[in-house]
């Protein structure tokens, strides 16, 4: 059986951190995946640290708190640029898991069918990381490197994520496919915020998951949007070659060839419904 510590505050965990622990809030899915063995890791449990929780507005955005949970993000009260978010929210698991799981929890776990991936990156979302020899901050693109691998260092724990206020009026939404409604991995998934002035679309963000090792944006979709009338015609900016960055994969969720003509269909799906 593994050592379990649980700080009661950031600079104990930093100062835990010289030894090789592993990082949980949550833990809804470290524990499922040692069902029937038992726990041989070192535990640091971070869910304590009222430091590494909560939301709250900045001049230049919104800094969200590493532990803060999908209940509690679902229910804060937010702009219209976190509405996607907020409903990638809703779709991370039942209750349960969504009044255990946090924010910091899905980026670390680094699965490509992580909920809420693409939202935070349509959000152009950056992660902060802290040590004992200080604090650094990474676009979230840059933090998740590959299927369950990050950027993380030895000594360093996801504190906080940042999402940059935007320029003009934004609308944000996101759309899953599963085999079921709730409870299910995504066959595929996107979210997108859009910029609007004077009735078009002055920016766009828009990001796909579950289709690569890594969720990935579609800058030529992006930039066809840039200029369109902010109306139902949105969605019919949407071509085939826009999905070029993905590489879905065959597995039991899905084919490969099934995957790509779903994200055709959720994207223009995506697109009415920001527009609505």
């Amino acid at each position: 059986m593994g050592a379990y510590l649980r700080p009661r505050g950031l600079e104990e965990a930093l100062q835990a951190l010289t030894r090789p622990f592993t990082v949980l809030a949550g833990g809804t899915d470290f524990y499922p995946a040692r069902v029937g063995r038992s726990i041989i890791e070192d535990v640091l449990d971070i869910a304590g640290i009222a430091a590494l929780r909560g939301i709250s507005e900045t001049e230049v955005g919104w800094r969200l708190g590493a532990t803060t949970t999908w209940a509690e993000l679902a229910e804060a009260s937010l702009p219209p640029l976190f509405d996607g978010l907020k409903q990638a929210a809703r779709e991370v698991g039942g209750r349960q898991i969504q009044n255990s799981g946090t924010i910091a929890g899905n980026i670390c776990n680094a699965s490509p069918a992580a909920d809420g991936v693409p939202p935070l990156l349509s959000l152009d979302a950056d992660v902060e990381l802290a040590s004992r020899d200080g604090t650094r901050r990474l676009p979230l693109a840059s933090f998740i490197s590959g299927v369950r691998t990050t950027a993380l260092q030895r000594g360093e724990l996801v504190v906080a994520l940042h999402v940059p206020r935007p320029r003009a009026e934004a609308r944000s939404a996101f759309v899953k496919l599963g085999a079921r409604r709730y409870l299910v991995i995504s066959i595929a998934m996107a979210s997108v915020v859009v910029e609007v002035a004077q009735g078009k679309v002055a920016a766009a963000r828009v990001a796909v998951g579950a289709c690569s090792p890594v969720a990935q944006r579609l800058p030529e979709l992006e930039q066809a949007l840039i200029g369109a009338s902010f109306d139902a015609h949105l969605a019919e900016r949407v071509e085939p070659s826009h999905l070029a960055p993905l590489s879905p994969i065959d597995d039991i969720r899905g084919s490969a060839a099934y995957r790509g003509d779903a994200t055709l269909v959720l994207l223009r799906r995506l697109l009415t419904k920001v527009a609505a």
